[in-house]
């Protein structure tokens, strides 16, 4: 078995893909937890007015992810799909720091940054036609090493823009410098990307008419095990909701939040590295219901545990437990539409959608009903029911050298 970091740095395909997944992790890891901060505090929205933004923009991005991949599936014209996003994450920054105007933030933030972040998709599409040639085993390694790309800029651009605003840099910085690296992403989409004509794989048409592309997604086996895995991956989300409010409730300060934040992100990489090489010897499914238990572990174990000593512990199993997550549920998701790599690729954002929604739901509960504590505890149960009916669907996929999803899934017929 070939090393996957060698397969993909002599492919110059994957070698593109883990560029631009870099810089698109750059792009949200300086974006993502400083947008709430800079709708609230630069441009004076109200709580409600940035949720109805939040909502809107989540609606585009489904809609771009779903209509865009169709498209490049029907075409193919994926790099021209690719080209557009990426312009968009040029405009959408550049828009709200030329203007400085609320308006503009809101018009950034639900017609244009969506659009762009419909980029993490298509690059994985792109790395699922590009790893159609090498064994299953390695496919699944070059999709691991990937996403691992994806999350170290998190560990390295978060901290620099925490000693920037130390320093009274203003938030508004965030948009130039964002809109630099959308434009060092559409610079290596416009040179390296493979010409849909010309790529070194075989790719026929979907054929299917734009009716037909929705009903394949909107079938009854691929929407269930699609949000059947938002409902897995929900107790990230919840996580991502109550750490803080956990932590400020046990007296620790923004100080042990980001540490505990940092060392997770650090023991996830290292992780998501050590699962694409497990994929190759344990059937995939294993490796999710592991990192399902081990994550729900956490989750249990963080409201009574956060003002303790014991928390740093909580470090391995949050950060195993995510790796084995977040890597593996790519692919199984493209697996339910192995044909179409690009709806199979917007499965993505459907499944953040439902994954987002149950952990809204389960917050608002859990927090009227007793307390962050029952949030977390709700967030670990929600995660093993999901789980476990993702075992009963496909069971076939629970033996050595099987796909995790039924034939009948992966068709998109019931």
């Amino acid at each position: 078995m070939r090393a996957v970091p060698g397969l993909i740095l002599r492919d110059p395909s994957l070698r593109m893909v883990a560029g631009g997944v870099f810089l698109f992790g750059t792009f949200s890891a300086s974006l993502g937890i400083h947008q709430s901060l800079i709708a609230v505090r630069v441009f004076g929205l109200t709580d409600p007015e940035y949720a109805v933004v939040l909502f809107l923009a989540m609606a585009v991005s489904v809609t771009a992810s779903v209509g865009i991949g169709i498209v490049s599936d029907q075409q193919p014209r994926r790099k021209a799909m690719a080209v557009l996003s990426a312009a968009a994450g040029v405009l959408g920054p550049l828009l709200v720091w030329a203007t400085d105007r609320p308006l503009a933030f809101v018009l950034a933030h639900i017609l244009l940054m969506p659009v762009a972040g419909t980029l993490f998709g298509q690059f994985f599409a792109l790395a699922r036609l590009a790893s159609s040639r090498y064994a299953p085993a390695e496919r699944d390694g070059i999709l691991a090493v990937l996403r691992a790309l994806f999350a170290v800029p998190f560990t390295l651009v978060l901290p620099l823009w925490g000693l920037a605003f130390r320093d009274e840099v203003p938030l508004i910085t965030i948009y130039p410098a964002i809109g630099l690296v959308a434009a060092a992403l559409l610079a290596l989409i416009l040179r390296d990307w493979p010409h849909d004509s010309r790529a070194p794989w075989r790719e026929d048409r979907s054929g299917l008419s734009l009716r037909a592309a929705l009903g394949e997604i909107a079938s009854g086996p691929v929407m269930l095990r699609t949000v059947l895995m938002g409902a897995v991956q929900a107790g990230g989300a919840i996580s991502g909701i109550v750490l803080g409010l956990l932590f400020a409730r046990a007296g620790r300060g923004a100080g042990d939040l980001g540490l505990f934040f940092g060392l997770f992100v650090v023991v996830e990489i290292a992780g998501t590295l050590l699962a694409g090489m497990l994929a190759r010897h344990v059937p995939r499914l294993w490796l999710i219901a592991s990192g399902v238990a081990t994550y729900a572990l956490f989750l249990a174990l963080l409201p009574f545990l956060a003002g303790t000593r014991w928390l740093w512990l909580l470090i391995l199993p949050a950060g195993a437990g995510g790796a084995l997550i977040y890597t593996l549920a790519i692919a199984y998701l493209q697996d339910l539409l192995h044909a179409r790599p690009g709806a199979g690729a917007s499965l993505i954002a459907i499944q953040r959608v439902s994954a987002e929604g149950l952990s809204t739901a389960i917050y608002g509960f859990g927090a009227w009903a007793q307390g962050y504590a029952t949030v977390s505890l709700l967030g670990a149960v929600a995660t093993l029911t999901a789980m476990g009916m993702i075992l009963r669907l496909d069971r076939g996929g629970l033996r050595p050298g099987r796909s995790s999803v039924p034939p009948r899934a992966a068709s998109g017929t019931p």
